[in-house]
């Protein structure tokens, strides 16, 4: 692992890696804070409905704006404070039967969008979707039009799932993420004028331990290119609840070896905020 805390001539690239959950528990809130004070991790999407959010609030919101991009995790299956989940397939089928209550879901995005304001005293500099539901039929177009009508001089930039490289080269998860919604985010926002990364590296199935971790790490800081984004979920401690608790506490141990500045093989990776990246996908012109 030791190619990916090396510093060397190479073909600069920039890289956001954002870690996701922040809020649900506080062990998360320990490895995320800590990673971004080392500058491993850029950018962090916060759970604002979860027990753990408001005391994890004031240590993140002391952190100058520069330093990561932080923004609303959108959650919308949230069974109470806790990281239980309610169902996803549930909501998956719902949404591609067009059978949410459309009004529903808005005053959902609105209200957690005030939670996040009302903490931070900002607006979120992006916003994404815990297990991907903000880019599902019905839910991506309450959102965008919240974040249009919100924040019209300066919206978040959301989160696109578009695999990297050919789309039939993707793992089949990956495929199935952005199948489920990702094409339509992504014409949602170019049409709005609304920034969107390019596309999402970190997909995995949470498995294999550490050392499988740091190859698939050494893979995505090669593939990375301007715009994109690399998610994770680092926690100190594995929770009862999280099913990837374990999966979690691996993630940290290998992020915890990223600097600033990596290399993967001969290129030369830094790590920013993607609000401090040049954009590169289409939605970003006006």
């Amino acid at each position: 692992m030791s190619s990916l805390v090396q510093h060397g001539a190479g073909d600069a690239r920039t890289l956001c890696i954002c870690a996701d959950d922040f809020g649900l528990s506080e062990g998360i809130n320990q490895a995320v804070l800590s990673l971004i004070e080392r500058g491993a991790v850029t950018a962090t999407s916060c759970m604002v409905l979860r027990s753990a959010w408001l005391p994890g609030a004031r240590r993140l919101r002391v952190l100058p704006p520069e330093q990561a991009d932080v923004g609303l995790h959108l959650d919308l299956t949230a069974v109470d404070p806790s990281p239980a989940e309610a169902s996803l397939p549930g909501l998956v089928l719902r949404s591609l039967t067009r059978q949410l209550d459309r009004k529903a879901v808005r005053a959902a995005i609105d209200a957690q969008l005030d939670r996040f304001e009302q903490a931070m005293g900002r607006a979120p500099a992006h916003v994404d979707g815990h297990r991907h539901v903000h880019q599902l039929p019905g839910v991506r177009e309450q959102l965008v039009e919240a974040l249009a009508t919100r924040y019209p001089g300066a919206p978040p930039w959301l989160r696109s799932t578009r695999p990297p490289g050919p789309a039939a080269s993707a793992p089949a998860k990956h495929r199935l993420i952005h199948a489920l919604g990702g094409p339509g985010l992504e014409t949602l926002a170019r049409q709005r004028g609304l920034p969107m990364s390019r596309r999402l590296l970190g997909v995995y199935g949470f498995d294999g331990g550490r050392s499988a971790y740091l190859r698939r790490m050494q893979a995505w800081l090669a593939q990375a290119r301007a715009g994109d984004v690399l998610m994770c979920h680092p926690s100190v401690r594995a929770v009862d609840g999280d099913a990837v608790g374990e999966a979690r506490v691996e993630e940290l141990s290998a992020l915890a070896l990223l600097k600033p500045v990596v290399s993967a093989g001969d290129v030369q990776v830094h790590l920013r905020p993607l609000s401090q990246c040049a954009f590169v996908r289409p939605s970003f012109v006006r």
